[in-house]
């Protein structure tokens, strides 16, 4: 199985592609992590690929696993990445 790419490596990927220097395009991947960090709460897309959101969790009852006691789990939000159709395609063909 091959490794996944290493963040020096996707950033001289895409440097190259865009014909822009490494360190605008380092700049530019972590202006976008800044975005979607802030717009996440609103859900944040990127297109062809998928969106950012925030879904809130119930409280809900669950059991302990090595002792079978019931415990109460509090209500919390959570993020979740949901993936494009368009990406879904592309990868699994």
């Amino acid at each position: 199985m091959a490794k996944p790419m290493s963040k020096a490596a996707i950033i001289s990927h895409l440097a190259k592609e865009a014909n822009i220097s490494k360190k605008a395009m380092s700049a530019f991947l972590e202006n976008l992590a800044s975005l979607s960090y802030k717009s996440a709460k609103n859900g944040f897309t990127i297109p062809n690929i998928g969106k950012l959101v925030v879904v809130n969790r119930k409280a809900r009852t669950g059991r302990n696993p090595q002792t079978g006691e019931a415990i109460e789990i509090p209500a919390k939000s959570v993020l979740k990445f949901r993936v494009s159709k368009v990406c879904k395609d592309a990868v699994l063909g």
